[in-house]
C-alpha cells in the first residue's frame, strides 16, 4: 500500500534506467509519494544519453560510516569519548589500550555497511575480508565500463603502494608505469569524482587560504574507506590480509605500514566535510624534507595534524612548523595510539578522538 505523502519509493541502480531517472522530474510534480534515487556515482554521469537531467534532483553526500555511526552500529559507547574528549585528561594505559583495539576494529571492519553488518552477525574477518574484495570488484567493473584500457583501475591500486613509500605526492607514472599520457589527468579526475577514493592537495602557503594556494600538481590520495584499504593492500594475496588483522588488532603492526593510520584519519576529516591538505617543505643545511600530514581550517586559523602510529617522542616537522607559521595556527596535534597529554603547546590525542577534535 502506498501513503499519499508518506511513503518512500526507492529507485535503485537508477543509472541501468536513465528513462526512469528523467520520470522522476513528473513524479516530484505529481506530489503523492516521496522519491529516492541510488547508484553507481560513475555509472549515473555516463548514462544520461538522450535524457534531461532531473533539475527537481537534491543530490546527498554519502560516506562509509564513520566511527561515531560505527560504535552506534556495534554497541560501543562513543559518548564516553565524548566525555574523554571533554575532559582532556588521560584514562591510563588500560583504559586507553581498550579504546584503541575498538578503534582497530573499525579499521579492520571499515565503514562499508555490508562488512559492518557482517561483523555485527559473527562474521570473521576472513568473511569480511571477502565481502570487501566483492565490493573492490564492484568498482573497478565500473571503471573499466569508462576506461577499458584499465588505467583507472591502475591508479585506484598503487595508492597503498604509493603511500607506503612516504613520497611527497602521487604519481601517476609509477601507478601506470609509464609516461604519463594526455588522458592521465581525465581518468585522475573520473577516479575523484567516483568518490572511492579521497584527495588531499599540498598546500604551498599556510599563511593564506588553503584552498587558494594548493598546487594541483602536488597531490596524495587515499581510500574512502581503511577497511578496503586493508584489503587492497593485499588484494592478490588473501592469506597476507588476515596475517595483516591479526597483527593489527594486536597492535603488532610493522612501523612502515603507519599509513594505515594516515589513511583512517583521511577518511574520518572528510567525513566530517574537511578538505584534505598537507604541506611539506625544506629546511636551511638539511637533506630530510618536512611534513605536516593534515591541515584543518579552524575559524581564519589553522590546525596542524602529524599522524605516528607508534612512537611520539620525534616531531621535527610538527615542531618546525609551529614555530614557523604561529601566527596563522590554532592547534598542534600529534595524533597517535598513546594516552591523552600534552607536550608544551603540542596536544597529543588518541586516534579515536579524531572526529570529536574537528567535527565542526
Amino acid at each position: 500500500t502506498l501513503y499519499p505523502n508518506e511513503s518512500l519509493i526507492v529507485f535503485d541502480e537508477v543509472q541501468l534506467f536513465p528513462k526512469a531517472r528523467q520520470a522522476i522530474k513528473y513524479l516530484v510534480k505529481d506530489g503523492r509519494y516521496h522519491y529516492l534515487e541510488t547508484g553507481s556515482l560513475i555509472s549515473i554521469k555516463k548514462n544520461i544519453k538522450n535524457i534531461v537531467i532531473p533539475s527537481e534532483e537534491m543530490k546527498l553526500a554519502i560516506y562509509p560510516m564513520d566511527y561515531e555511526e560505527f560504535c552506534d552500529a556495534t554497541g560501543y559507547n562513543y559518548d564516553l569519548l565524548r566525555q574523554v574528549n571533554e575532559r582532556g585528561k588521560p584514562l591510563g594505559s588500560q583504559i586507553n589500550a581498550k579504546l584503541m583495539r575498538d578503534f582497530r576494529i573499525y579499521m579492520a571492519v571499515g565503514g562499508m555497511p555490508q562488512a559492518v553488518d557482517a561483523y555485527i552477525n559473527g562474521a570473521n574477518f576472513s568473511r569480511i575480508d571477502v565481502i570487501k574484495r566483492e565490493i573492490i570488484r564492484i568498482y573497478e567493473d565500473d571503471f573499466k565500463r569508462i576506461d577499458e584500457s584499465g588505467k583507472i583501475s591502475m591508479l585506484y591500486r598503487s595508492i597503498p603502494a604509493q603511500l607506503s613509500r612516504n613520497s611527497k605526492k602521487f604519481s601517476i607514472a609509477k601507478a601506470t608505469g609509464k609516461r604519463k599520457g594526455s588522458k592521465d589527468n581525465d581518468y585522475l579526475y573520473e577516479l575523484i569524482d567516483s568518490k572511492t577514493v579521497l584527495i588531499s592537495y599540498n598546500s604551498t602557503d599556510p599563511r593564506s587560504s588553503l584552498s587558494l594556494t594548493k598546487d594541483l600538481d602536488s597531490y596524495k590520495l587515499y581510500l574512502s574507506d581503511t577497511g578496503l584499504f586493508i584489503t587492497l593492500m593485499y588484494i592478490d594475496r588473501p592469506e597476507s590480509g588476515n596475517q595483516i588483522y591479526s597483527k593489527l588488532l594486536s597492535d603488532n603492526l610493522p612501523a612502515n605500514l603507519g599509513y594505515l593510520y594516515e589513511n583512517a584519519v583521511a577518511q574520518t576529516l572528510q567525513s566530517l566535510n574537511h578538505e584534505l591538505y598537507y604541506h611539506t617543505w625544506d629546511k636551511e643545511n638539511s637533506t630530510h624534507y618536512y611534513e605536516i600530514d593534515f591541515l584543518v581550517s579552524n575559524g581564519v586559523k589553522t590546525d596542524a595534524v602529524e599522524v605516528k602510529s607508534s612512537g611520539i617522542s620525534n616531531h621535527a616537522s610538527l615542531d618546525d612548523y609551529k614555530e614557523k607559521y604561529s601566527k596563522v595556527t590554532n592547534n598542534c596535534y600529534l595524533l597517535s595510539q598513546k594516552d591523552l597529554g600534552n607536550s608544551g603547546e603540542i596536544k597529543y590525542r588518541p586516534f579515536y578522538l579524531t572526529s570529536l577534535l574537528f567535527e565542526k
